[in-house]
């Protein structure tokens, strides 16, 4: 059995990671999470009872309890950090932490006690806007938000790593994911169930930006794909998943609105977010070409699926949403820009 350990593996492209892996027998799955705000353990349910998986409470900046974890595992797939763009905005210090800190410890335990290979999980928000599309792994890095400047700090730590040290290190870099189980800031699901309540759906200045969609399920089998494929033929390498298929704000909120038999009206515009990244579409070339992988989940679809999934998972999205941590956020952050702008406030 493959041991590999998951960071951040109770929120959402982590569990949805854990999960994959551990429906394929040949692994045995650690996690490790601190259970912020964005942490959950309802995400991982299904697999608490598994043979081959483990949860472990606990900070990847704690140096000690990452020794002993490295010290146990083939593979390390790095998830953890914080996520949330506006949130790096409002408070960098902790994405500082988790986003930055934390993989340096990682790293320095992985260069210490060398395992078989280390994912170290990106973002393609490293690239700012696209300056030429597709974007493919040698697009300029042009960060736009303080999130972003984290993760591409961690991103090129990780490369340093390989280039002076000569570790088994591989880059990923995926565009935005969407799917079950991703908190309700996030916009898919936010847009979901705001539109589930007969709450605004706020759209930040003209909603005509565009993003690179990747369900996260076929997000997870790239990510397996990047374990399994021989590490001398990926060893440094840096890759983009993407689906190469793009839709923007407004696109995905007219469809989310039909699709409940919601008024326009819902539609809130507020200003526009500092730094907001306008294009992002993902070349898929060297993932074809390295990992034999692609995207097969037409977007389409698989937002029908989303929508269908928090239809229908009700209790799951509303329990968080009734939590101190969102709501505190949202009249942070959303009434505030809502009042500013003349508008009615309003609260989740």
């Amino acid at each position: 059995m493959t041991r590999v350990l998951v960071t951040g593996g109770a929120g959402f492209i982590g569990s949805n990671f854990a999960r994959h892996l551990l429906a394929h027998k040949r692994y045995h799955v650690t996690v490790i999470d601190k259970l912020t705000y964005a942490g959950n353990l309802d995400n991982l349910a299904a697999v608490t009872k598994h043979p081959g998986f483990r949860f472990v409470k606990g900070d990847i900046c704690n140096r000690t309890l990452v020794r002993e974890l490295v010290g146990k595992t083939d593979q390390i797939v790095n998830f953890a950090a914080e996520t949330h763009i506006d949130r790096s905005i409002y408070d960098l210090d902790p994405f500082v932490k988790s986003d930055f800190i934390g993989a340096y410890v990682l790293l320095s335990e992985f260069r210490r006690n060398p395992r078989e290979r280390f994912i170290q999980i990106a973002t393609s928000e490293v690239y700012g806007s696209a300056q030429t599309v597709p974007m493919t792994e040698l697009h300029p890095l042009d960060v736009q938000s303080p999130y972003a400047a984290t993760k591409v700090g961690a991103d090129r730590l990780a490369y340093a790593y390989f280039r002076t040290y000569n570790l088994p290190i591989l880059i990923i870099r995926p565009f935005n994911n969407y799917g079950p189980r991703q908190y309700p800031e996030k916009l898919i699901p936010f847009y979901i169930t705001s539109a589930i309540e007969d709450k605004p759906l706020l759209v930040y200045g003209t909603g005509r930006n565009t993003r690179d969609w990747l369900h996260v399920e076929d997000c997870c089998q790239g990510l397996r794909k990047a374990l399994e494929v021989p590490i001398a033929k990926v060893r440094g390498q840096v890759i983009n998943l993407g689906s190469g298929e793009e839709a923007s704000v407004l696109d995905i909120a007219d469809i989310i609105l039909r699709r409940f038999g919601k008024p326009k009206s819902l539609l809130k515009f507020i200003a526009d977010r500092p730094g907001h990244v306008e294009r992002l579409i993902s070349s898929t070339d060297k993932s074809k070409r390295l990992l034999g992988w692609k995207a097969t989940t037409p977007f389409a679809r698989g937002l029908s699926a989303t929508i269908a999934w928090y239809e229908a998972n009700r209790v799951w999205w509303q329990k968080i949403r009734r939590k101190r941590q969102y709501r505190e956020w949202y009249r942070t952050w959303y009434e505030k820009t809502l009042a500013t702008a003349g508008r009615m406030k309003t609260s989740p």
